[in-house]
Order: C-alpha cells, then structure tokens, then sequence
C-alpha cells in the first residue's frame, strides 16, 4: 500500500527521484491498469484486456504482463524490456490526492517508493524553490491520466450500455506442455460490435472512442507474443 504524502516546497526542496528504479514498480505486475489515450501505443506490444476491481468490483481497462500473479515477462535483466512503459508505471512514484483543505488535489509521492532519493537523481525543486523541468513533466504524466480515466468511464459506460462485454475463456498451453485457464477477464464481443446499428457506430466516433474498440480487439493478436515470452522463460524458442 502506497503511503503517500503531498509535496511542497518546503518540506521536499531537496526531495529526488532516481529514474533508474521508477520502472522497478512494474516488476511483479501481470496487469497494469491503461488508460484510453495510450491504447495505440500499448496495441503493438501488449494484450489488452478488460478486469474488475478487486476492491470496487468496477471494469477496468489492463495491459497483460504475464499470465499469472506477479509475473511481469516483460521485465528481464531488471529492466523494462518493452518499447513502450505504462503511463502507470512511468508516473511512479507520484499520485495526486483530493487536498484536505481544498476541493483541489494535491500532487503525492509514495514515501516507500525505490525512487525516492536525496543524494542523487532529478531533484523537483531548485534551491529558490521553484519546480523544475522534471517535476512539470512529472505533473504532465499525472494530467495525462486524469485525462485518461475520464475517456475510459466514458468508454465503459458505451461498452456496457451496448452489451459488448463478452467473458475471456481461453486455456493457453505452453511449450512444455505446462497450460493456464485465463479467467476474470473480459474484452470486446466482435460479433455484437459487428451488430451494432449505424446509430451506434456513429455515437461511438463522435464520442472519439471507435478507434479505441478496435484496437483492444486487434490488441489481442499481442496474446501471441506474450505465449512467446513465455516460452523462452521456459526455455524453449
């Protein structure tokens, strides 16, 4: 659980972030939540599905790391070998907050985070105290998201509202004939996408969010390189 503390400068001038270790927070990730701006980006690499909240039981949109708890199989060498990283895990460690003294939010950082430093890394203020270029494009990622989580509420409701849910059931069998039953996920139903009425599809593109169903279908194709991954942990080409 992230213990999290808003930052000012005053009590954080000399606060850093080692970006060495931020990448660190997706090690033992299977699924790391993603937001709908960055679908495209995440398509050509990994598999995106759809999952509930353990804690609200609400539909989540996820990339696929591993196929089991804490196995992320794109973290090797300990370092992130995908081309592109989750805007979840490069926002590490910062968060924003609703500020107790405001009905603005406040910008956090996880004081267990690997990245915290003093000694060295990118300091987010100078020594007059004004942010640096470093904590502006820190705060930027976190926009980004904010951003993010609307686009996904928005396209949620749609899936829903359509009926265009549809339950995973897949069993994957690897090289050594090791197999795993994929379970407590969902993704888009392509026979009821191909249904839907003209009224539909156009509600979907003025909102902006056709695309977005499209490319967590095509994502899927991803399974495969993932299967691949898989097998060269195993030992097997």
């Amino acid at each position: 659980m992230a213990q999290l503390v808003a930052i000012d400068n005053k009590n954080h001038l000399q606060l850093a972030i080692d970006q060495t270790k931020v990448e660190q927070h997706g090690a033992k990730l299977h699924l790391v939540p993603a937001v709908v701006p960055e679908f495209s980006n995440m398509a050509v690499q990994y598999p995106l599905v759809i999952t509930k909240n353990g804690d609200t039981g609400q539909f989540v949109f996820a990339a696929m790391l591993g196929f089991e708890a804490g196995e992320n199989l794109y973290w090797r060498d300990e370092q992130w070998q995908g081309l592109y990283v989750p805007l979840q895990i490069r926002r590490q460690p910062f968060f924003v907050a609703k500020s107790t003294a405001s009905d603005n939010y406040d910008v956090c950082y996880d004081t267990d985070s690997p990245a915290v430093a003093t000694e060295h890394g990118q300091r987010l203020f100078n020594d007059q105290g004004q942010e640096t270029e470093f904590f502006a494009q820190a705060k930027g990622c976190l926009g980004e998201l904010l951003r993010g989580e609307e686009a996904n509420s928005q396209l949620l409701s749609y899936l829903q509202e359509m009926d265009l849910l549809q339950s995973m059931k897949m069993e994957v069998m690897f090289a050594n004939q090791q197999t795993v039953n994929l379970s407590g996920l969902y993704t888009v139903d392509q026979d009821k996408l191909a249904a839907l009425s003209a009224e539909q599809v156009t509600q979907l593109h003025q909102a902006g969010l056709l695309a977005a169903v499209y490319t967590l279908v095509i994502s899927l194709g991803q399974m495969h390189q993932l299967i691949d991954l898989k097998n060269k942990q195993l030992g097997h080409s």
